[in-house]
């Protein structure tokens, strides 16, 4: 079943059920679909811009979550809609490795790569992500890649 049929039966079932919040959510979605395909990009109405869009999505909606937690208690009502949206959108997603698995990659590849120099973690990170791009959180990537070569 295709990324938009997942979607769709989603929105069938949150309609079903009056739930406005998932509604919510796939009304986003769809409409940044939506303005993609009109843009003149050439993009088609398939898995990789559904899937492209939803990555970038979860990307700001992480920057959101980290704005919305510094505002403490007058931040909470839209913390908790943010963090309902980032579930819900995950799911599409392809799971990542945790942080151990990602550290075993950061190691294997500091190796291969002769990379022991803390100054050189943007070169370590660019080694994983050029064989594991879709596997590994590039923000936990670079914790761990500048951990390891700091000694950790």
């Amino acid at each position: 079943m295709s990324v938009k049929d997942q979607i769709e039966a989603k929105l069938r079932e949150a309609r079903l059920a009056r739930d406005e919040a998932t509604k919510n959510v796939i009304g986003m979605l769809k409409s940044k679909v939506l303005l993609e395909l009109k843009s003149g990009s050439g993009a088609e109405d398939n898995d990789a811009l559904w899937l492209d869009t939803i990555k970038s999505y979860v990307k700001q909606l992480k920057k959101t979550i980290g704005e919305y937690e510094k505002l403490g208690d007058r931040g909470q009502q839209l913390l908790s809609e943010a963090q309902f949206e980032l579930r819900f959108c995950e799911q599409f997603l392809p799971t990542r490795l945790d942080e151990a698995a990602t550290e075993a990659l950061v190691r294997e590849a500091a190796a291969a790569n002769n990379i022991t120099d803390p100054k050189q973690v943007g070169k370590l990170v660019g080694a994983v992500m050029k064989t594991h791009k879709d596997q590994v959180d590039s923000d936990l990537l670079k914790q761990v890649a500048t951990r390891v070569l700091s000694g950790g």
